[in-house]
């Protein structure tokens, strides 16, 4: 059983393609998923879009720049009913990402700091907060052009207010990558 384990990982290190990732290289894509806000005990579920830019300062190393849209339920209870009434979020943010480039698949985590306009539900006007973002991912190149992938990211607003400690989406991108 050993010999067919190290007769299959030897087969697939010998298929591997080769790793593409370089310095200067920039990414420009589209996003589109669905997220979650957690609203004190409530949990409510939205949609993303969003597009998302990436600059290679090395070949393990990205600058990520972010911006998404999450129609979801924001606010306090509605007047009368049980559940927040419909909202919005928009997040910019910008942040680092470790690349770990071995093939075509490419899995990557990374930190980013931005912001958040909170709109609609039972906030008047537009409510703008500060936060943090924990980002995962995995892309897969189809060649050196066009990339596809999941992404992960775990927003935690910075407020005083216990109504939204964390905000999550989860997406499926889309890119074009040039410089290379």
């Amino acid at each position: 059983m050993r010999a067919a384990w190290a007769g299959l990982a030897a087969a697939a290190l010998a298929t591997a393609a080769t790793a593409d990732a370089v310095e200067r290289e920039q990414h420009l894509g589209a996003d589109a998923g669905g997220s979650i806000l957690v609203s004190g005990s409530k949990t409510e579920l939205g949609g993303s879009v969003g597009g998302h830019f990436t600059y290679g300062l090395t070949d393990a190393l990205n600058v990520l720049a972010e911006a998404a849209w999450s129609p979801v339920a924001v606010g306090e209870k509605g007047a009368g009913t049980a559940r927040p009434l419909p909202g919005s979020i928009t997040n910019v943010d910008v942040g680092l990402a470790y690349v770990l480039d071995v093939g075509r698949w490419v899995p990557y985590g990374g930190a980013l700091v931005g912001g958040y306009a909170l709109t609609g539900g039972t906030i008047s006007g537009t409510s703008v907060l500060p936060g943090v973002v924990g980002a995962l991912g995995l892309d897969y190149r189809f060649d050196r052009s066009w990339a596809a992938g999941v992404a992960f990211r775990e927003h935690f607003l910075v407020t005083e207010l216990p109504s939204y400690p964390s905000f999550t989406q989860v997406l499926a991108r889309v890119e074009y990558t040039w410089g290379w």
